[in-house]
């Protein structure tokens, strides 16, 4: 017989099932819908690859035991693995968890402002 365990999501009253084997982002497209239409007030775990290439399912494991499969380090770093982040489409419950959407915002190069020069003169 496999084991079920509950995910709780922060911020959520309800727990949802997690057969055992299953990724938390299955059980949510199995709860909610494809998609992983889980809303925890404003805030939500959206859904991207499915593969762990995109990092689009980030979160944070609060409590309980888990496992995950490949992620990209540029997603989850080590040191950030080591505080309970992980992918849900990566991520395999061995214990009832406690988890908390974590999208990393993507870091945007600076860009030097742009200057016009007087008509007719070009810069140089």
């Amino acid at each position: 017989m496999e084991n079920t365990f509950a995910i709780h999501l922060e911020g959520r009253d309800t727990p949802f099932p997690c057969r055992g084997g299953e990724t938390v982002l299955e059980a949510l497209d199995r709860a909610w819908g494809p998609g992983g239409r889980a809303m925890i007030g404003a805030k939500r775990i959206p859904t991207g690859c499915r593969r762990g290439g995109c990092g689009v399912c980030r979160v944070q494991v609060l409590a309980g035991r888990y496992r995950t499969g490949p992620t990209g380090r540029n997603h989850v770093s080590v040191e950030e693995e080591g505080e309970g982040y992980a992918l849900a489409c990566r991520l395999t419950p061995e214990s009832d968890l406690t988890v908390r959407p974590a999208l990393k915002v993507p870091v945007r190069a600076e860009i030097p402002p742009y200057t016009l020069s007087p008509p007719g003169r070009g810069p140089g």
